[in-house]
């Protein structure tokens, strides 16, 4: 089903503005693309990057482009665009406008079926992780669900985001209780729980390809629904809504589309937070622009922080999770001082 939002709703949004803006997008990503492969402790000329790029001949300036930064600003690209839709998902489905994948405990799940994986079963290897990863960030998700639709009332946003909440406390003491007694266990979690794009093979990011782009399409057939769910329950009932599917596609896209990088990068924060609100600024109610646009601003936000990560602590880095977590920071202080008092 698909729900267009009223013009009062859209006002001062009109179409022109928004294709402009994908126009502007598309060029900001081209831009962070660029400033990725050619920045670092070593930076580079435009001719070597496009020598590096077409024709490689093994030089030193050939090694970096094509095997160091290359497939990360491929993995931050994915990564970002997965984490900016499902954000907007998040903040739709919970009408909430501070969720992130934090909110409902599908980062730390994802992290406490890694840790498991290695103190139980003796896991080692990021490939094994990844799997471990995205498995744990599915079972967060389903948990969410079903608590949410055990509650009274169903799955309504209130109880999503509590439901999320109870999730996120367990699986952070699960967490805690295992890496307190094994050490092998906290030394993965240190690296793992950083947040980062360095260091992951190419094989990597084309196994989470398959992933990502199942989870924008159930995020793209999920936009017409949250229109109407932006309107309220009953309104979207009245309007022929399945109310419960909506839910479950939305919140399957946002566990798969979640799941994968951050089983892939670690915990990821602020991207899909930063990015929805900068979307909604220009595009306004309507979620099937939302998410294109917050899907290229994920993208450009974790490119350009792994950049500027790797240009503040030359010649070591800052990885991307924490300097998105220095930018992000302000904005969600900024957000929450900015929101009424929310009354049941």
């Amino acid at each position: 089903m698909e729900v267009r939002p009223t013009r009062q709703r859209l006002s001062g949004v009109g179409g022109q503005r928004r294709w402009a803006g994908l126009l502007v997008l598309l060029g900001v990503v081209a831009l962070a693309v660029l400033l990725s492969i050619a920045l670092g402790s070593k930076p580079l000329t435009p001719g070597q990057v496009w020598h590096g790029l077409w024709s490689p001949e093994g030089l030193e300036a050939d090694i970096i482009v094509r095997d160091l930064r290359l497939p990360r600003t491929w993995l931050g690209l994915v990564a970002g665009a997965a984490l900016g839709v499902a954000g907007a998902l998040m903040q739709g489905h919970t009408r909430n406008p501070i969720a992130d994948p934090v909110v409902l405990g599908i980062s730390a799940g994802a992290g406490t079926c890694v840790v498991v994986a290695v103190f139980l079963l003796g896991v080692s290897g990021l490939h094994g992780y990844v799997w471990f990863g995205f498995a744990g960030a599915a079972a967060a998700g389903l948990l969410v669900h079903t608590v949410g639709r055990l509650a009274r009332g169903g799955a309504t946003p209130v109880t999503l985001a509590l439901a999320g909440a109870a999730a996120h406390a367990l699986f952070t003491a699960l967490t805690a209780g295992i890496v307190l007694i094994d050490r092998q266990a906290l030394g993965v979690y240190r690296f793992w729980t950083v947040g980062t794009v360095s260091g992951r093979p190419v094989e990597l990011v084309v196994q989470m390809i398959p992933f990502v782009a199942a989870g924008l399409v159930l995020a793209a057939a999920n936009a017409g629904g949250l229109n109407a769910l932006s309107l309220g329950e009953d309104v979207a009932r009245s309007l022929g809504l399945r109310v419960g599917l909506t839910r479950v596609v939305g919140i399957t896209a946002i566990t798969v589309l979640t799941g994968t990088a951050v089983a892939v990068c670690g915990p990821i924060g602020f991207a899909g937070l930063v990015a929805t609100h900068i979307a909604r600024y220009f595009t306004g109610p309507d979620y099937r622009w939302i998410l294109v646009y917050s899907g290229l601003l994920g993208a450009s936000l974790v490119v350009l922080a792994d950049t500027l990560g790797r240009l503040v602590a030359r010649p070591g880095e800052l990885q991307v999770g924490i300097m998105l977590a220095l930018i992000g920071a302000p904005v969600f202080i900024h957000l929450v001082s900015r929101r009424k008092p929310v009354t049941p």
